[in-house]
């Protein structure tokens, strides 16, 4: 099962917690056992697995991204967003969850993050479920 969920963010950088969509798409597609993927098709936004109980963690890593990738810097990219693009590729554009009777397997403090570097946009999710064989 295919479900894409649709995203507004409302700043350049954000991070937007998906984690009720993810878990709400497992259940729709009633698998017990599995794996769970989730997709995002934009090159200047990611996804990523962290921390879900303090907003200074999410800061944290935009401070480190930024430093890594400041915005503006001296890049040959001239759409201005040359940045978005280096820190979409350090945090990835997929993610594979564990579907563990029915449940998605996550960390006591983790959550799944969509990562806007270049909002505010209208940005997309495909969460793909896959039932084990056998």
């Amino acid at each position: 099962m295919l479900k894409t969920i649709e995203l507004k963010t409302t700043r350049r950088i954000e991070f937007v917690d998906i984690t009720a969509q993810v878990k709400q798409a497992v259940k729709q597609a009633g698998i017990e056992n599995g794996i769970c993927l989730v997709f995002v098709p934009h090159t200047t936004a990611g996804v990523t697995i962290n921390e879900n109980a303090d907003i200074s963690v999410q800061k944290d890593i935009n401070n480190c991204l930024s430093a890594l990738a400041p915005h503006p810097g001296k890049y040959l990219h001239r759409e201005g967003n040359a940045d978005a693009h280096i820190k979409a590729t350090l945090t990835g554009s997929s993610l594979t969850l564990i579907i563990e009777k029915s449940q998605v397997v996550l960390g006591q403090w983790q959550a799944v993050y969509f990562c806007e570097y270049d909002g505010p946009r209208s940005r997309k999710a495909h969460i793909k479920t896959l039932r084990n064989p056998g």
